[in-house]
This record gives C-alpha cells, sequence and structure tokens, in this order.
C-alpha cells in the first residue's frame, strides 16, 4: 500500500502543453462572448426590437445551450475530452457571426439558439477538460483558465468597441473578432488538446441534480454566473439608454467588467491562501452589490466604469471557489464540480433573457435590481456555505 507521504513525494509530470492548448479555448470563447456582448445593442437596433422582443430571443440562446448542455456531456466519453472540445471550439466559431445575418425576429431567435448551443456544450467540455488537467497537475489551477476567457473577454469587447468606433458594420463587428477565434482554436487543437488522464465512462443521463452539501453551492454558483451573464448581455443597453450615447461609449460597461474580473483571477489563487475562501466568497458579494448600486443609483461613465469594475472585482474568484468547495462537498469530487458547474451556466444561460422579461414588464432598470438581490445573498450566505464544504 502506498503511503500519502510516498504520493506527495513522487515526481509530478504535469501537462504543461494541454494546460496552454486549453487556457487558448478559454480565450476564444471569452473573446466571442464579448464581441457578442457589444454588438447585442446594434443588433436589437437594427432589428427594431423592444426589450421584451430582445428578451425572448435571448432566451432561444439559452434554451439552445439547455438542450446542448447534456449531450455535450456524453461527448468526452466517445471522443476524448479534448477532442471534444476541439470540435466543439469550431462550432462556436461558425456559429458566431450568424445572428449578424439575421433579417427579422424569427430568424435571429433561430441562430440565437444555435450560438447558445454551440456556446453552452463547449462550456461543458472545456470545463471538464480543465478538470481533467488539473486534477493531473495537483494543484488548484481552475482560475488561471477563469483569467484567460474574462481576458478574452475584456479584449474581444475592446475590440468590437474599436471597431464600432471606426464605422464597421454589425457584420464585420463579428466576422473580425471570429477569424482570429477561428485560428486560435486551431492552433490550441495542433498544440494540445488531448486527452490527460483516464477517458470519463458515460453517463445514463447527462442531467445530475445537485445533492446534499452541493446544493447550496450550486445555488450560489447559479446566482453569481446569472449576474455575469445579465451583465455580458444588458450593461450596454443599460448604458446607452442611461446615458444616450454612442455604443462604443456604452460598452465600456463591460470592458471595465470584463479588464477587473481578469486582472483578480490572475491573482485568484494567491487570495484564496492568504484571506480564506469563505472570506473571498462573502466579501466578494458585497463589493459586486456595492458596484451594481452604484451603477443603477448614478449611471454616468465615470459610475460606470467604477461600479461595472467593482462587480468584475467581486465575482472574479467566487465562482473557482465554489467549484472547488463543491468538489469537497461530494464522495467524487469531480461529480461535485459538474454539479455546481452545471448549475452556475444555467445562471449565466438564464440571467439574460431573465432581465430582458423583467425590463418588458417593470423597466431595465427595476429588473437589474434583481442583481442587486442575488449577490446580496451570495454575500449572506456564501461565506458559511463555502466554510462548511471545508468541514465536510
Amino acid at each position: 500500500m502506498t503511503s500519502p507521504d510516498a504520493t506527495l513525494i513522487r515526481p509530478l509530470i504535469r501537462p504543461v502543453k494541454e494546460r496552454i492548448a486549453t487556457i487558448g479555448v478559454f480565450l476564444a470563447n471569452g473573446f466571442g462572448i464579448g464581441a457578442w456582448a457589444v454588438e447585442v445593442p446594434r443588433i436589437k437596433e437594427g432589428l427594431s426590437l423592444g426589450d421584451a422582443s430582445l428578451g425572448i430571443a435571448l432566451f432561444c440562446f439559452a434554451l439552445g445551450a439547455i438542450v446542448a448542455m447534456p449531450l455535450a456531456g456524453q461527448l468526452a466519453p466517445r471522443f476524448g475530452s479534448g477532442r471534444a472540445t476541439a470540435l466543439l471550439g469550431a462550432a462556436f466559431a461558425i456559429a458566431l457571426p450568424l445572428p449578424a445575418l439575421a433579417p427579422g425576429m424569427a430568424t435571429l431567435c433561430i441562430v440565437l439558439f444555435v450560438l447558445g448551443a454551440s456556446n453552452g456544450a463547449l462550456d461543458v467540455s472545456m470545463n471538464g477538460h480543465a478538470s481533467a488537467i488539473e486534477t493531473q497537475w495537483r494543484a488548484p489551477i481552475m482560475s488561471s483558465f477563469h483569467a484567460a476567457w474574462s481576458a478574452g473577454g475584456l479584449l474581444g469587447a475592446a475590440t468590437g468597441a474599436m471597431l464600432q468606433k471606426n464605422g464597421v458594420g454589425v457584420i464585420g463587428g463579428l466576422l473580425a473578432p471570429d477569424i482570429f477565434i477561428a485560428l486560435l482554436i486551431v492552433f490550441t487543437a495542433v498544440l494540445a488538446l488531448r486527452d490527460v488522464g483516464p477517458r470519463a465512462h458515460a453517463a445514463s443521463s447527462g442531467f445530475a441534480w445537485p445533492e446534499g452539501g452541493v446544493m447550496k453551492l450550486a445555488m450560489l454558483a447559479f446566482l453569481c454566473m446569472l449576474v455575469e451573464g445579465a451583465v455580458a448581455d444588458w450593461s450596454a443597453v443599460y448604458l446607452r439608454s442611461a446615458l444616450n450615447q454612442e455604443a462604443s461609449v456604452a460598452a465600456i460597461g463591460y470592458s471595465a467588467f470584463a479588464f477587473s474580473m481578469a486582472a483578480c483571477r490572475i491573482a485568484g489563487d494567491a487570495s484564496v491562501r492568504r484571506f480564506g475562501s469563505s472570506k473571498v466568497v462573502a466579501l466578494g458579494g458585497l463589493i459586486a452589490l456595492a458596484g451594481l448600486a452604484l451603477v443603477l443609483s448614478l449611471p454616468t461613465v465615470l459610475t460606470a466604469c467604477v461600479g461595472f469594475a467593482m462587480v468584475g472585482v467581486g465575482l472574479a474568484n467566487i465562482v473557482p471557489v465554489i467549484f472547488s468547495a463543491a468538489g469537497r462537498s461530494s464522495p467524487m469530487p469531480a461529480v461535485g464540480v459538474s454539479m455546481a458547474a452545471t448549475a452556475g451556466y444555467a445562471g449565466f444561460l438564464i440571467g439574460p433573457p431573465l432581465i430582458g422579461l423583467g425590463a418588458g414588464w417593470l423597466g431595465l432598470r427595476v429588473a437589474l435590481c434583481v442583481l442587486v438581490m442575488a449577490t446580496l445573498i451570495v454575500s449572506l450566505l456564501g461565506g458559511k456555505a463555502v466554510r462548511n464544504a471545508q468541514t465536510a
């Protein structure tokens, strides 16, 4: 029998190339979502959509992901998590420019269903592959993958804003970033998108309902990523209507959010070691709450920068901490992480259409107050939930 000490001193052969390649996929996906986020207002205006109609279209994006996510969970056992990630990355690159080509509401709903399906499936696959790499790495490195996604969101939003400022239309605003994404996916696939560790077995069902201690953590992941998804799709729309500025100025909110989140995730693992995971979650929720309250109560260019940056700082490391805690709360760590991740991505996808439907009934500013309530719940309950997972 091998002792724990012997296991600890065993030489590590870490999958460096595989980690770099997977970081590239996270970067590419974030870049695409960032580029899409800043084009939402122009697509809305180009098709003369109201807030409720846009909410319905974004619901189709969420529906596509919900349909595809369980199917994506079955691709890794069949093709391997690395190859599945490469294939789904290519599908995402193909689908990204389609909304710019939609001539009307019905077509937009169809292409957003396709884009949502490809994005949701890629989310599941690349996070599963990242989890396998983290297991082989034998150290917490999940924040580095999420940092790459956030950095991609920042670069995608900044690129989209620059293209808009230079008079590039909606088609070019999505197609130009998509060329970069496609090249990056091809490069990472060639570099090292391959399996690490034993291949997972296909589950009898793609769905796994959170159980026991994982339920609270899954709820917290849902709330955090609901806020993140809503900020991605609605921050520019809200600021454009509140500030009466051109689209490139309205995009500054999401850019500040993405930049601060990427910067804080780079130091995420160090922050958890220094302050403790429960404090990172509780204080992070409070910072995000304050940022949202600032933007909603006093919308200016300055408060948009500061407020959405605070939201990014607050949320940056909560989800990686929750994923780790969920792993400790389940007899099989990978199962716990999978449950929390599924709930989180459901929140990310449901948030935008939920805000859109609420805006149609109550107005956009009132609907966005849901995000303040979500961060309040995370701040009040998150620290205890993570602390209980540490002692489980």
